[in-house]
């Protein structure tokens, strides 16, 4: 029977070329899969009102800007798209809410259609976005 001595001075290391470009893959990947914020960039001079309350952050925001374009989630939307997208957001959430953030500029007759809009969604609570004058 043989046996094998060890040579003592022998350093065993780890090869860790493969760890370092695993983390690096890995890196890459969360870079490229993480979703940043999108500011808005519409410019929106809303109304006031003296009985003005907070709203609800789990509602859909629905933007009109001063040139009655409409906005939804910072994406345009065109008006007869309108109730189509709102009805697969509807989809997958619980609350049923739309908050409509328009400009002062903008003809009541285009708010009452994007109001009118979002019921027809099937929206169970509309609500306009102004600011507190107090």
């Amino acid at each position: 029977m043989k046996r094998f001595n060890r040579d003592e001075n022998v350093d065993e290391q780890v090869d860790m070329s493969p760890l370092i470009d695993m983390v690096f893959i890995l890196l890459i990947f969360f870079m490229v899969s993480t979703t940043f914020v999108k500011d808005m960039k519409i410019d929106i001079n809303r109304p006031g009102a003296s009985s003005a309350s907070a709203a609800s952050s789990k509602s859909i925001r629905v933007y009109i800007d001063n040139q009655a374009n409409i906005f939804v989630d910072g994406q345009p939307v065109r008006p007869w798209v309108l109730q189509g997208k709102l009805r697969d957001m509807f989809s997958l959430m619980t609350s049923k809410s739309v908050l409509i953030v328009t400009d002062k500029a903008v003809p009541s007759q285009k708010l009452i259609e994007v109001v009118d809009t979002c019921r027809l969604a099937g929206a169970d609570d509309v609500g306009v976005a102004t600011e507190n004058e107090t």
